[in-house]
C-alpha cells in the first residue's frame, strides 16, 4: 500500500545570500537534503541571473534551489518531476524562496512525444521509481493508479514560454538512467541554443550505452567534463575520448558547447 510522508521545512543560512527555506521530505528512505553556497557558487559558473535554466528529474528540488538563486528572481528555472509523491515536495520548494528565486515547477516527465506512461516504483512510497508505457517495469512492482503525462520540451516551452526559449542557458538531467534518451529528446534545443548541459551517467548502463552517449554529444560539438560534485571546488577531468566514460561506473558531467 502507497504511504505518503508529510514535508519538513528547514532554514539554511547561505552567508552572503541569506536565509533560505528548504522542504525536507520526511520519507524515512530518503536522506535529508542541506542546501549550500557551495551549491549555488557551482551554478554560478554557468548561469548569471537572469538567465533559463532547466531541471529535468527534478526531484524534491536539492538542485533546483540553487540553480534558482544563480538565475535569480529575474530568472526562470524551470523544474520538471514525473512522480506526484516527489513532486509535492517539488511543489513546495518552488514557492518557499519568492525574493530569491522564480521556480515553475511541472509535475511531467520529458519525452521524445507527448504521451501518458506508467509511473513505476520497487519500494512502496515511491522514493525511486521511472515511467514505462506497459502495466509492468523493471523499475518495480509498485506502480500508481494513474498515469503521468511526458510532454515534449520545445514544444511545451514553445507553446506556454516562447520568450524563453533563447533565454536558456543550462539544462541539468538526472532521471535514473534515461538521461541520454532525453538529451536526444531536446536535441533540437541543444542544436539552435547550445545550453551547458549537466547529465548523470548511470552506473547500470552498458559500455555501449555510455560511448553512445559521447559520441552523441560530441557530434553536436560539446566537449565533456567529469565533476566530482556540485560544489564550487568541485575536481573536474575531461573527459576527451569515448573510453574515458568507463573511468567511473557512476558519475555526473558538464558539457560545454564549443
Amino acid at each position: 500500500m502507497t504511504r505518503e510522508y508529510p514535508e519538513r521545512i528547514d532554514t539554511f543560512n547561505l552567508h552572503s545570500l541569506g536565509n533560505i527555506r528548504f522542504a525536507n521530505w520526511e520519507n524515512p528512505l530518503v536522506l535529508n537534503k542541506e542546501i549550500s553556497e557551495h551549491h549555488v557558487k557551482f551554478f554560478e559558473k554557468f548561469i548569471q541571473q537572469g538567465d533559463v535554466v532547466i531541471d529535468i528529474g527534478a526531484n524534491i528540488g536539492q538542485m533546483t534551489i540553487p540553480m534558482a538563486v544563480a538565475a535569480g528572481s529575474s530568472g526562470i528555472c524551470f523544474a520538471f518531476d514525473p512522480n506526484p509523491l516527489v513532486f509535492r515536495i517539488l511543489d513546495i520548494n518552488a514557492s518557499l524562496n519568492p525574493d530569491l528565486t522564480n521556480i515553475k515547477a511541472f509535475n511531467y516527465a520529458i519525452t521524445s512525444e507527448a504521451a501518458e506512461f506508467y509511473y513505476h516504483s520497487s519500494e512502496a512510497s515511491f522514493n525511486n521509481g521511472g515511467i514505462s508505457e506497459l502495466p509492468t517495469s523493471r523499475h518495480g512492482k509498485y506502480v500508481l493508479p494513474n498515469k503521468i503525462k511526458g510532454i515534449k520540451l520545445e514544444d511545451f516551452l514553445s507553446t506556454h514560454y516562447p520568450d524563453a526559449l533563447q533565454r536558456i542557458k543550462l539544462i541539468k538531467i538526472d532521471t535514473e538512467g534515461y538521461d541520454k534518451e532525453i538529451a536526444k529528446s531536446i536535441v533540437d534545443i541543444l542544436k539552435k541554443y547550445r545550453p551547458v548541459l549537466i547529465s548523470e551517467c548511470f552506473g547500470k548502463l552498458s559500455d555501449a550505452d555510455k560511448f553512445d552517449y559521447f559520441d552523441f554529444l560530441s557530434d553536436l560539438g560539446y566537449s565533456l567534463y567529469f565533476f566530482d560534485d556540485f560544489i564550487d571546488d568541485t575536481i573536474i577531468l575531461p573527459i576527451v575520448k569515448r573510453q574515458d566514460m568507463l573511468k567511473w561506473k557512476h558519475f555526473d558531467f558538464y558539457a560545454l558547447p564549443s
